[in-house]
């Protein structure tokens, strides 16, 4: 399992928060949040500032890479899901309890959330429903 790509990007920016880092690509996000943190409200309030201030005018796509365990608090989705701009939410794992853990988020996102054992395949989806959103307007 690869949970990096081996094709050519360039970072826009990289945020190091105090539960891990976030990375800022041209029309996506990647997040690889430490081990045995929690991912709360007030956590995801910071994560949800970054994509305004880079993608507060277009669509953009997020990727979780799981590398370590932690915890995230569910009802984060309820205010994630309002980013009318979010086009594809991504989670990278090869943890058995991280797919159980995606089936009990995706009942709260409510919107386009996939699963991947392979960063490369994330990342082709999330350019695929960022791609296929453009000039479509508000979903």
């Amino acid at each position: 399992m690869k949970f990096t790509s081996t094709k050519k990007t360039v970072v826009v920016r990289e945020y190091r928060l105090d539960i891990g880092t976030v990375q800022v690509y041209d029309d996506y996000m990647v997040s690889s949040f430490d081990e045995g943190v929690t991912v709360t409200l007030e956590r995801a309030y910071q994560i949800i500032g970054i994509s305004e201030i880079h993608f507060r005018d277009r669509d953009f796509g997020y990727i979780s890479l799981r590398k370590n365990s932690y915890a995230v608090d569910p009802t984060i989705y309820n205010y994630v899901r309002g980013l009318d701009n979010l086009k594809a939410f991504a989670i990278v794992s090869k943890k058995e309890i991280d797919m159980h853990n995606f089936k009990i988020e995706k009942l709260f996102y409510k919107k386009h959330m996939e699963f991947f054992i392979e960063f490369d395949n994330a990342l082709a989806w999330v350019k695929k429903r960022v791609r296929n959103n453009k000039g479509k307007g508000k979903a």
